[in-house]
């Protein structure tokens, strides 16, 4: 059976399962469709399909990783835009902050982010996914591809570029 067939078989057989049961676990179609989607391009792309045993099984697991990624995302924007609605709204009726001291730490913020934003490109993804999304290193070795050393030689190289900017 040619690996096109084969592939097309197993959607048939396993989309509308795993669609419904994203849907009950993330609550909208469009994530649901999402994350099925990525199932099928990881799955796919890395010719897993071919080594599993239980082929279902593997959609399952790789479709609950992507939810569960999905949900980290979800919580730390929402903490981050839950703090940021009311961070403006507090620092105007706050009487105690100088303004100088708000300029400064917006200048400090800006210089940060474009630290961050200059960091070699695998360098940037290993520290967003560890300081923003929270990922674990084996998580982030894992969806990257490279090793746990690698993981940790980044994140060290980013840590001391934004210690830098911290000593200047």
């Amino acid at each position: 059976m040619s690996n096109a067939l084969h592939i097309s078989r197993l959607i048939e057989a396993y989309d509308e399962e795993l669609r419904r049961v994203m849907f009950r676990r993330c609550g909208c179609l469009d994530t649901a469709a999402d994350i099925v989607q990525e199932t099928y391009q990881r799955m796919f792309t890395g010719n897993l399909w071919q080594q599993a045993d239980n082929p279902r099984a593997l959609l399952h697991r790789i479709a609950a990783n992507l939810a569960t990624d999905y949900e980290r995302r979800r919580n730390t924007r929402n903490q981050h835009v839950d703090h940021g609605d009311t961070g403006d709204a507090a620092l105007q009726v706050s009487d105690g902050i100088d303004p100088e001291q708000i300029n400064l730490a917006r200048e400090r913020l800006d210089r940060l982010v474009a630290a961050v934003d200059s960091l070699p490109a695998k360098c940037r993804t290993v520290f967003v996914l560890r300081k923003f999304e929270e990922l674990s290193h084996a998580e982030i070795a894992q969806r990257l591809g490279i090793s746990r050393n690698m993981v940790e030689k980044h994140l060290r190289n980013a840590l001391a570029a934004l210690q830098e900017l911290d000593d200047l």
